[in-house]
């Protein structure tokens, strides 16, 4: 379960792979299997004659769920998604030559598809119950949660509609923390019991710690496993770090993985834009986050998608707007643009050389609709009204997006 949030920061959320965030919680003491990451294909049945067997589980890896009941894009990758079981050395690493460097598609990726670029190796393991186990920031509470349900393995958002009454979610009190009672109130809910319990208490204590010591917005195990033995394992793993903090942990930093990340939110962060990539056909560059969110709503109040979220901010200058520009344009499914801007601190004639320049430098190939406001907006009018571009003028808000959505649809 992955939680979205908007913050004024250039990195909402700093996401690792899963073999990346099963090293973390073995050094933290946390029980996950042995396993080992491979980038070459060459290298493959090495790492796979490091582990023990007699099952060997190739996993790609990728910034996203569904992984298992993904498909590849290309037709020699195979047919068994991206999590394969494998019974000998050899076949893991036939298993793993055959995904790496092809592109996986699963219902978090979209129909592009994200390419595999590292397998991991890991021992198998005997499963006997598949549990739910997640630690989240409740932006309701301003709190770190615990959720957990017994439907492990599943779409914990499906089985949340479906039957809420098996999820078990409460917040920890920051002045008392994580204490055993929060440990066995989450083990009973599991149902586990004997030596389960007290594994339980012990492992959702090491869980708060690292989520609390690494600045996390998100870890996710899922599924928490009870192995053959009867122990707990952590099967699955999914961290998000909050890129607010990351300057406080180089470790965390240096777990960056930006070929996973989309290239322009890449090119945004170069200059502090606060930029974010959505479905949408119509491009938005706007100043405050909370006009932004506006700017987007009411794109689809009439009738269309919004491309982006983006907020060039209350100092942008005429360079930085015009990166922002660029950016929004090198989006090909972008098929209009609506620049709002309300000049409090930012100044309209700022965005209006911004704007006139970058449209002068990369051309314009589709409707463009500004709507300025506030300071100097006399100024900014005169400077598009003169400039000699496309541009339709709009109003205020309302106008603007009735305008670039009736342009965009014809």
């Amino acid at each position: 379960m992955v939680l979205y949030t908007q913050q004024d920061h250039r990195d909402i959320n700093m996401n690792i792979h899963e073999y990346q965030a099963k090293a973390l919680l073995r050094s933290y003491g946390a029980p996950v299997s042995d396993g080992r990451i491979v980038l070459k294909s060459e290298d493959a049945k090495t790492a796979a004659g490091e582990l023990d067997g007699p099952i060997w589980v190739v996993k790609a890896q990728i910034h996203a769920g569904g992984r298992g009941k993904g498909s590849f894009l290309e037709a020699d990758a195979g047919t068994k998604g991206g999590v394969r079981i494998t019974k000998s050395v050899e076949e893991a690493a036939s298993e793993a030559k055959k995904m790496l460097g092809r592109t996986l598609v699963t219902h978090q990726t979209g129909p592009i598809g994200k390419q595999v670029n590292r397998i991991y190796i890991e021992d198998g393991s005997e499963i006997t119950t598949e549990l739910y186990l997640a630690i989240l920031v409740d932006r309701r509470s301003s709190r770190v949660s615990f959720v957990c349900s017994t439907e492990g393995g599943m779409d914990i958002e499906a089985v949340a509609a479906d039957t809420p009454e098996k999820i078990l979610s409460f917040s920890i009190d920051p002045t008392t923390s994580f204490q055993p009672y929060h440990g066995r109130r989450i083990a009973f809910m599991l149902g586990l019991e004997g030596k389960q319990l007290k594994q339980c208490v012990s492992l959702t204590n090491t869980l708060y710690r690292l989520f609390v010591e690494k600045d996390m917005e998100m870890l996710e195990i899922n599924p928490l496993i009870v192995s053959g033995s009867g122990d707990l394992k952590c099967l699955d793993a999914k961290m998000g770090f909050d890129g607010n903090a990351t300057y406080r942990h180089a470790d965390i930093a240096e777990l960056r993985d930006v070929t996973e990340e989309d290239p322009k939110e890449l090119e945004a962060s170069k200059y502090d834009l606060n930029y974010i990539a959505l479905d949408g056909e119509i491009g938005c560059m706007v100043n405050g986050a909370g006009l932004a969110m506006a700017t987007m709503d009411i794109i689809k109040l009439y009738g269309a998608e919004p491309a982006n979220f983006l907020d060039v901010g209350g100092g942008a200058t005429k360079e930085k707007v015009t990166e922002a520009f660029k950016i929004i344009t090198s989006d090909p499914s972008v098929k209009g643009i609506l620049v709002n801007i309300f000049g409090g601190i930012m100044r309209c004639d700022v965005i209006a050389e911004g704007v006139v320049a970058a449209v002068k430098e990369v051309g314009l190939k589709v409707p463009l609709v500004v709507r300025l406001e506030g300071t100097n907006v006399e100024t900014g009018n005169e400077i598009i009204n003169t400039s000699g571009l496309d541009v339709i003028a709009a109003a205020n808000l309302k106008d603007g997006a009735e305008k670039i959505v009736k342009a965009v649809k014809g």
